[in-house]
């Protein structure tokens, strides 16, 4: 296992806890609650094993609801052992923010569970990327964006206020927050798989 290190990048797997119902609902609408929880926990499963314990930054997970480690170890048993912190209360994007901010001023990115093409080339790329930037988005196939990552320092601020989630402008409308004065970069463009076309066009059905 590799220890972790107050100088190394941090990936941040972003998820909610496995419970049934409670996970990928606009998907579940499509394809069925269970079918829609198996596609999460085996993605978040599969994302975390492709990037944990490797040298080049320190993975940790960023959960909710609190005290969701009981859950995680019972839904998501390959993250079990990864460091675990609470995203917090608030919208998304306050919980996104809060988990950037945490480890400041060290490189940080942050990615959903739910995204199956993140791999660690993937990852590795875009903190490449961060490393000549402030900022850094990936964006996503529907409009939205699949990571964001900092460096050094500064905090989020108002980098997510009135932007609205799941929607084709999401992404659009996050850079409109963005201080012209911030070096901004992207990350490659990723499938989000959030309903049941996205799904089919994953699985080839």
């Amino acid at each position: 296992m590799v220890a972790m290190t107050a100088r190394r990048p941090v990936a941040i797997l972003f998820l909610k806890a496995p419970l049934a119902g409670a996970v990928k609902t606009r998907l579940a609408a499509d394809i069925g609650a269970l079918p829609a929880w198996r596609f999460y926990g085996d993605t978040a499963q599969r994302i975390g094993a492709r990037l944990a314990h490797r040298p080049e930054w320190d993975l940790v997970v960023a959960a909710t609801p609190r005290r969701s480690a009981r859950h995680l170890r019972r839904g998501l048993p390959r993250l079990a052992g990864l460091p675990c912190i609470d995203q917090g209360e608030g919208d998304l994007g306050a919980r996104m923010a809060r988990c950037l901010d945490r480890f400041a001023p060290r490189p940080r990115i942050l990615f959903g569970a739910d995204i199956p093409g993140i791999d660690a080339g993937v990852v590795g790329r875009a903190f490449d990327l961060l490393r000549q930037s402030d900022l850094l988005f990936g964006p996503a196939a529907d409009g939205g964006f699949w990571s964001v990552g900092q460096r050094g320092p500064m905090q989020c601020g108002g980098l997510f206020d009135r932007v609205p989630w799941s929607r084709p402008e999401t992404l659009a409308a996050t850079l409109c927050n963005v201080p012209r004065h911030r070096r901004l970069a992207f990350a490659e463009t990723l499938a989000d798989v959030d309903d049941g076309a996205a799904f089919r066009a994953w699985t080839g059905g």
